[in-house]
């Protein structure tokens, strides 16, 4: 009986924590550039004495989905999108070199290029881009960043800076505790010339709502059947505790 409990307990506690990785997707299907994080459950046989009759489930986060999602248009200047495969190299909020696929760019007070997330974003040179006051700024789909100075002709325009972008092996990638895309063995991704930006328009995120609200209520239909198992197990043990006083 105290097995059933325990076995009850853990398959509750372990869906529980699919539920909230599942949640974490549902919130972030608007999420520009958002990639959904994947779960799966496995088997775990107990050892001990004796044989492993017994299995304990465990979740787990084998990796995310890092397919594109849908390119929308936004007439945004700042705006762009990774065009198939790449991503965009931002500095964490660690201070270590990071990537992401989300464009929406824009200036802070000081003229540091940074996401919507406030990411400074990196250049060809390996440090925080930093934009001189202009009249447009364009930027063009190889990343290259260039302004019309302050008083200068509609015609004139010079190139300041080039967005750092990337193309590593997606093996060789994991998100971090900030949502961002880092190297397995850390270090930093090579700047790769065939990566392309689509301008004024922003990556939506990959999550399929629809299929998270139905994973939601599976996974809420499989979190009852581990606790109605566990008031079978308590209502055995009062069964056993009667009969043992009838004795």
């Amino acid at each position: 009986m105290d097995r059933m409990l325990y076995i009850g307990m853990n398959g509750a506690k372990q869906i529980m924590q699919a539920q909230a990785v599942n949640t974490n997707n549902l919130a972030n299907a608007s999420t520009t550039g958002f990639k959904a994080d994947l779960q799966q459950f496995r088997s775990m046989p107990v050892f001990g004495p004796g044989m492993p009759s017994r299995a304990y489930a465990m979740t787990e986060r084998p990796a995310s989905d890092l397919s594109s999602g849908t390119i929308r248009s936004t007439g945004r200047e700042l705006d762009v999108a990774v065009q198939g495969k790449g991503w965009i190299a931002v500095q964490s909020p660690g201070g270590s070199e990071a990537y992401t696929r989300a464009g929406d760019l824009r200036l802070d007070s000081t003229g540091l290029l940074v996401t919507g997330s406030g990411l400074p974003v990196i250049g060809s040179g390996g440090v925080p881009i930093v934009v001189p006051q202009a009249e447009k700024i364009e930027i063009l789909g190889d990343g290259t960043i260039s302004i019309r100075p302050v008083g200068q002709s509609p015609n004139t325009l010079a190139a300041v800076e080039r967005i750092k972008l990337v193309n590593p092996d997606l093996a060789e990638m994991q998100k971090n505790e900030f949502g961002l895309m880092t190297l397995k063995g850390g270090g930093q991704a090579q700047p790769d010339a065939t990566v392309q930006l689509v301008s004024g328009s922003l990556e939506a995120s990959n999550v399929n709502a629809v299929e998270a609200m139905v994973n939601m209520i599976e996974l809420s239909r499989q979190y009852e059947m581990q606790v109605k198992m566990m008031s079978a197990a308590k209502e055995n043990e009062d069964h056993t505790t009667s009969m043992m006083r009838l004795a």
